[in-house]
């Protein structure tokens, strides 16, 4: 996650982590799916896919076989694997400001009479109860009956 005047922005690691795990959601149920496969259909260098793959595989998201029928696949249902899952692997936490971080191991000395934390944990709520509704299945559905449901969903948690 990188930050350019003041705005988060996800990095392409985190935005090519959710393409390489809708890519193997979409072919569930067949045979691994070969990184020059993915690199092809994605148009990401399997070089920097091998980078991205490191994370979600040692967090066990992902599954490798070798060999001549080797490749990828998702070690659970894409249902199952969270939008918010696949971006804190690669990105870390999704906090707007390390105040408010999970991972934050010294609070702010301000944060008790800080008059913009809530805004703060306003923005990481938001952002969390985003990235957590959304499956890496939805991702890879081709209908808009999945994008849908999405919007329905989020929107009753408002």
């Amino acid at each position: 996650m990188t930050e350019r005047g003041g705005i988060v922005k996800i990095s392409t690691k985190g935005r090519y982590a959710l393409r390489l795990m809708a890519e193997l959601a979409h072919s569930q149920g067949d045979a691994c799916l070969p990184m020059k496969t993915i690199s092809e259909h994605q148009g990401i260098s399997e070089k920097y896919l091998e980078q991205i793959i490191r994370p979600l595989a040692k967090a066990g998201l992902v599954v490798g076989t070798r060999g001549p029928h080797g490749g990828y696949r998702l070690t659970r249902e894409p249902q199952a694997i969270t939008v918010g899952e696949v971006l804190r692997l690669t990105e870390g936490d999704l906090a707007p400001v390390d105040c408010v971080s999970d991972a934050s191991e010294s609070a702010c000395a301000k944060a008790d009479n800080c008059e913009t934390m809530f805004v703060w944990r306003k923005i990481k709520e938001a952002v969390d109860q985003v990235v957590d509704s959304i499956s890496v299945a939805e991702l890879s559905a081709a209908s808009c009956s999945a994008v849908d449901e999405t919007v329905k969903r989020i929107q009753t948690l408002s």
